[in-house]
């Protein structure tokens, strides 16, 4: 079985992930993702009220939902909300390794976006995280249609830039990438989606259009509960 995980804090999960996901197990083969949302995540100050289990909880809305559309390969791990306290990839990473066992077909993959790899040699143990797992760059746009985010951003910590602070073409990324760290990786042809939860979460509050950027069992969720002053 060949396992993919995608992780980052889902705040909420948008169709962009879904998609980025789905093109994992489309064009790279891979039979099962998993959706693993952050507890605490390490390079990052959150700005917002919604808790860790909230998010886990439309993740796992979303997987169970995907179902119904004859999509059996998408899970929520909660492993990281269960760890408590930061959440590093590595520990992540080590813990799927001895849960799955030698039901994984090789090693397993890492999917992370354009402008977190340009940072990863940064992350918490990141030559035994390229030794451990395959790498799954996905390309990624920065595009936030006109709407004013300053409100809703995170505050990036620990020498970590802001996302999309650097946007190069991609031999400009691989230089980059192949300076701080030799490992192999797969370049992804995903669909590039000018979509951001930072944008969702400021089209909700300021009471914009948002409905269709997100699965239906996450609008459902938010709805429901009334996120980000949903009315």
């Amino acid at each position: 079985m060949r396992i993919a995980l995608l992780g980052g804090t889902f705040n909420p999960l948008h169709i962009g992930h879904c998609m980025l996901a789905d093109s994992v197990l489309c064009d790279l083969n891979y039979d099962k993702i998993l959706f693993v949302p952050a507890n605490i995540p390490p390079h990052k100050m959150m700005n917002e009220t919604v808790s860790a289990e909230e998010r886990f909880l439309m993740v796992e809305a979303f997987c169970k939902s995907a179902e119904n559309y004859g999509t059996k390969r998408f899970f929520a791990e909660d492993c990281e909300m269960k760890r408590g306290g930061v959440s590093y990839t590595c520990d992540t990473l080590q813990y799927i390794i001895e849960k799955y066992g030698d039901k994984i077909d090789g090693k397993p993959a890492l999917i992370m976006g354009q402008e977190t790899a340009a940072q990863f040699y940064k992350w918490k143990n990141a030559d035994k995280i390229a030794e451990s797992a395959d790498l799954i760059i996905a390309r990624r746009n920065s595009d936030f249609n006109g709407i004013d985010t300053s409100g809703f951003t995170n505050v990036p910590e620990d020498g970590y830039s802001k996302d999309f602070h650097n946007e190069f073409s991609l031999k400009d990324f691989e230089r980059q990438f192949n300076s701080h760290l030799s490992c192999r990786y797969t370049m992804l042809e995903n669909p590039l989606l000018p979509i951001s939860s930072t944008e969702i979460r400021a089209r909700i509050s300021q009471g914009k259009s948002w409905r269709y950027l997100v699965p239906d069992a996450v609008y459902n969720y938010i709805a429901e509960h009334g996120l980000w002053g949903y009315r």
